[in-house]
């Protein structure tokens, strides 16, 4: 594909978004317009509204505040001890307080929301929550913010389901300007191909539980975010294709005096940015269509978190803009993949960092024509201070570099000239089971089309067990269905990639057809995921039997059934039973979260539960 169609296509799909989108952008634009013409929190709220909000503030603090009219920034964080990505954000409201302080600001952490980590859940039961904590979140952030004093906020949060919680919730405050400020991510560990054979010899039982908790311990030992370009990683990449981190944000260390100078600039910037100043940047503003279609690109260069495809469809849609999978698909045709990190390659993110990182990956292609360069950012109205590097100048402070014309590491990181591949790492499947994607960046070419009888499964467990049987030592497609949101909250199903990586290197052609989800990880088996109508709300997928005869194929875009079209139409909506659904939702806090599963939109309506 030419540049200049690549360019072409960037502006169709960035042009049928704005059209689509036209009516609810504009009704969204005008609530930001009329929250922003409002006067500052102190000076329209009551006198008892004032005196609460500010009690526990020191009496310089109140002074500034009330008297000064100095900014007032409000921090959100979704700090725990739990995720290891998180666990630096503990010191850092101090850290900000004592910036904003020598700025002649004032802050207050606003509120807190939980975080998660999909890494201790995965395949327990506290993975049901895991989609609808996004939510969760979103909602927890517009409660910090609902004190509605703040002339600015700092969003505090990294992993999986938070970021895009936080940015959904932010974007219902649309009139505040939003900066986000990472923590990055742990140094590295043992090598991923080495922790993947591990967990594939722990799964033909050639290893212990010894010796793979030693192995996933040497994996994930320290502060920061897990080191693989799973979804956490994948989000600090978008929100540097936004704009919304300091340019080079994203994956300097914890530790590191860089980390700590950056989150410094950060204060500085947010108060840059408010109404009182003359580049006032409500997120609201910056998050456009161009914007979006920009965080979509990135993530189609780099290979990234198939959980995009669900979580960005919502932070669009709480700006009014409106995206679905085609649009993904359309520029994943356009785009260059130009990063490799693994599942879709053997670097870490510190690797990626080292070759050049999202600085150069922007660069690339903002060179090649391919991103959006004139739209507003936390600092200032062009993308292009995005593709240089940060690092520490003589005197302390943070200053930002050009990249080499090259990358330091071709196996890692490429121009868009020399790219890996022509297209992005994602494509759209549809077909008599449903729409779908598949993440084909990590595949084996030879696999993209896979025609094999199906195996049906209702949850890991039972697909696990027919693995140890050797039931599926064949080519098969594995089938797991009622795993979308409405049946269990859509689950990611990390533990169906060992044995299918297993059955795969035997020789077998395998492929996996889920309603649930995959994350990232999904790595180098062809996945056909986020199957969507799911089969609890009657998709297709429960029309399936054992032993029909499925063809996935991401060259042309299919996932049928290879059935007689009448003998389909007749058939019955496969279900689960009334014990196997109360099941699902039973336990460990999933009776909460009924009301979610009840009202969620579908996979590639963005899961969303608030409409």
């Amino acid at each position: 594909m030419t540049s200049k169609t690549a360019r072409s296509i960037l502006g169709e799909v960035t042009a049928r978004i704005q059209a689509r989108s036209a009516a609810s952008r504009e009704r969204y634009l005008a609530q930001v317009a009329q929250l922003a013409g409002r006067k500052r929190g102190v000076e329209r709220m009551g006198c008892a509204n004032v005196a609460h909000a500010f009690a526990a503030m020191p009496a310089n603090d109140k002074l500034r505040i009330v008297a000064e009219k100095a900014p007032h920034l409000g921090i959100v964080t979704a700090y725990n001890d739990m995720l290891s990505a998180h666990q630096p954000y503990e010191h850092y409201p101090e850290l900000i307080r004592a910036e904003a302080h020598a700025q002649g600001a004032t802050v207050q952490v606003a509120g807190g929301t939980p975080a998660m980590c999909d890494g201790v859940t995965q395949g327990l039961p506290g993975m049901e929550l895991s989609l609808f904590s996004r939510d969760n979140i979103a909602m927890s952030t517009a409660i910090a913010l609902s004190h509605d004093v703040f002339d600015a906020a700092l969003l505090l949060g990294i992993c999986d389901k938070i970021v895009p919680g936080l940015l959904i919730g932010a974007l219902h405050f649309g009139h505040l300007p939003c900066v986000f400020v990472p923590a990055g991510p742990m140094s590295s560990g043992i090598s991923n191909s080495e922790k993947a054979k591990v967990r594939e010899l722990y799964a033909q039982g050639k290893v212990g539980r010894d010796e793979l908790l030693q192995s996933e311990s040497a994996a994930y030992h320290g502060a920061g975010t897990c080191t693989f370009y799973g979804t956490a990683n994948s989000n600090q990449m978008l929100l540097e294709a936004m704009g919304l981190h300091l340019p080079g944000a994203a994956f300097a260390h914890p530790h590191d005096d860089l980390r700590e100078q950056l989150s410094r600039a950060a204060v500085r910037q947010a108060l840059s940015i408010t109404a009182a100043k003359g580049n006032y940047t409500p997120i609201g503003r910056l998050v456009d269509e161009r914007c979006i279609v920009n965080a979509m690109v990135a993530l189609l260069a780099t290979g990234g978190s198939t959980n995009h495809l669900i979580h960005w469809v919502a932070v669009a849609r709480s700006a009014g803009i409106l995206i679905d999978w085609t649009d993904f698909s359309d520029l994943s045709a356009a785009v260059p993949l130009l990063a490799r990190v693994y599942p879709n390659g053997s670097a870490d993110v510190n690797q990626f960092q080292a070759a050049g990182g999202p600085g150069f990956v922007i660069r690339e292609l903002l060179q090649a024509g391919l991103m959006h360069e004139e739209v507003l950012t936390v600092c200032g109205p062009s993308l292009q201070a995005y593709g240089r590097v940060p690092s520490l100048a003589a005197d302390g402070q943070p200053q930002w570099q050009a990249l080499p014309e090259g990358s330091s590491d071709e196996s890692v990181l490429r121009t868009a000239a020399a790219p890996f591949s022509a297209s992005g790492g994602l494509k759209l499947l549809a077909g008599n089971l449903g729409r779908a994607v598949i993440k084909v960046s990590a595949v084996p070419e030879d696999r993209h089309v896979i025609e094999a009888p199906a195996r049906i499964f209702t949850d890991q467990e039972s697909m696990q067990a027919a693995f140890k049987a050797g039931e599926l030592d064949r080519d098969v497609v594995v089938v797991v269905r009622f795993q979308g949101p409405q049946a269990n909250g859509m689950p990611e199903l990390h533990k169906l990639t060992p044995p299918l990586a297993v059955l795969q290197g035997k020789g077998f052609k395998v492929a996996l057809v889920t309603d649930g989800r995959m994350s990232g990880a999904s790595g180098k088996v062809p996945a056909a995921i986020h199957v969507s109508p799911e089969a609890l709300a009657g998709g297709p997928l429960a029309r399936l039997r054992d032993g029909d005869l499925v063809r996935m194929d991401a060259v042309s875009g299919a996932l049928q059934a290879l059935v007689p079209e009448a003998e389909w139409a007749q058939r019955e909506i496969a279900t689960i039973t009334p014990e196997q659904q109360a099941e699902n939702g039973a336990g460990l806090g999933r009776e909460l979260f009924a009301g979610l599963r009840r009202n969620v939109k579908s996979a590639e309506e963005g899961a969303i539960s608030w409409l």
